[in-house]
Parts: C-alpha cells; sequence; structure tokens
C-alpha cells in the first residue's frame, strides 16, 4: 500500500489541513481518498471503476487541480474527482509520500 497527502503546511499540533489524502490498499483493491480541515476528517471516498495498480509494476499518479476539484489520473487515463473541502487552495504547500514505492519521479 502508498498514501499521498497533499497539505497545507507540516504542523503536527495542531494538525495541517489535509486538502486531499490518496490511500491505494492492494489487498482490498481500494484507492480511498478523504480530507481533513480543522482536525475533523471528512467522509471517505472509495468507489473507483477499477483497480488500476499492479504490484510490483510502474505506474504515473497525476493530481491536478481545478476549481472546484481534483482530477486524478492514473498512467493516463482519469480515475476519479474529489471536490475540495478547502477554502483555501493557494495554502497546499506540502506533498507527503509513504509506503511500499520507489519513486522515479516528482514534477
Amino acid at each position: 500500500s502508498f498514501g499521498i497527502r497533499l497539505t497545507c503546511g507540516e504542523s503536527e499540533d495542531p494538525p495541517a489541513d489535509v486538502a486531499i489524502e490518496l490511500k491505494a490498499v492492494f489487498t482490498e483493491r481500494q484507492f480511498v481518498r478523504n480530507s481533513c480541515v480543522a482536525g475533523e476528517w471528512g467522509e471517505e471516498q472509495s468507489s473507483i471503476p477499477y483497480f488500476p495498480f499492479i504490484p510490483d509494476q510502474p505506474f504515473r499518479v497525476e493530481i491536478l487541480c481545478e476549481h472546484p476539484r481534483f482530477r486524478i489520473f492514473v498512467d493516463g487515463h482519469q480515475l476519479f474527482d474529489f471536490y475540495h473541502r478547502i477554502e483555501t487552495l493557494s495554502a497546499i504547500d506540502t506533498i507527503k509520500i509513504n509506503g511500499d514505492l520507489q519513486l522515479t519521479k516528482l514534477g
């Protein structure tokens, strides 16, 4: 599994707002997304038309920030939209990536 978070800063106390959190869970074949505003997590979304990841195979995730949503693409195919829950998009300034993966490019 792996996770990607776009946050408004790096503060731990109080926790920084999370504009979007993406979690790929291979065992459940889910690509879950959520956000956290003012310390409160929103409703988790998990429906996707298909699970695009194959263990040990390279992939490309693109996160486009548009008004009024993020558009998420995997290997050039749009997978889903996630509508903004934070008010100030310009405050998003940090990306956190964790899990069992090897980054080859970040741009």
